[in-house]
């Protein structure tokens, strides 16, 4: 199988240590996680993804504003530069350890942050960065 995420969840996948909107996102993310942590692959997606899917049947789902929507470029464009190469929806990845390094340390100092301007877990997530990534759930540092 493959997990489906949108491009700023490559960076939120990096500090995820069980927090979340709901307890159905949360539960769902925790499963996602295990997957991701067993090396299931990545397939880049437009829009709403895996982790999106129990806020999907709210009201308004965030997943489809225009603020997320912004994100998943800003996110898109970081990683890509990052890794080197032009990466877009349809893509595949492997969270492998050494792709999980790269993406954490450079989110540790700040070269792929854009994504996380104006996110509500923009501080959690710094406190989790600057932790070393203690405690997270996927790829278990």
């Amino acid at each position: 199988m493959t997990v489906r995420l949108r491009a700023h969840h490559l960076l939120c996948m990096l500090t995820f240590v069980g927090e979340g909107y709901t307890p159905a996102f949360t539960d769902n993310y925790r499963r996602i996680a295990k997957r991701l942590t067993e090396g299931e692959e990545i397939e880049l997606v437009s829009g709403p993804d895996d982790i999106c899917a129990p806020l999907l049947d709210e009201a308004e789902p965030h997943c489809f504003k225009a603020s997320v929507i912004e994100r998943d470029a800003a996110a898109l464009a970081d990683v890509a530069s990052l890794i080197g190469e032009e990466i877009e929806p349809g893509a595949v990845l492997v969270p492998d350890a050494n792709l999980l390094a790269n993406l954490r340390r450079n989110f540790a100092s700040g070269e792929i942050r854009r994504a996380c301007n104006g996110c509500e877990w923009r501080d959690l997530c710094s406190r989790i960065a600057a932790g070393n990534f203690t405690g997270v759930l996927v790829g278990h540092p």
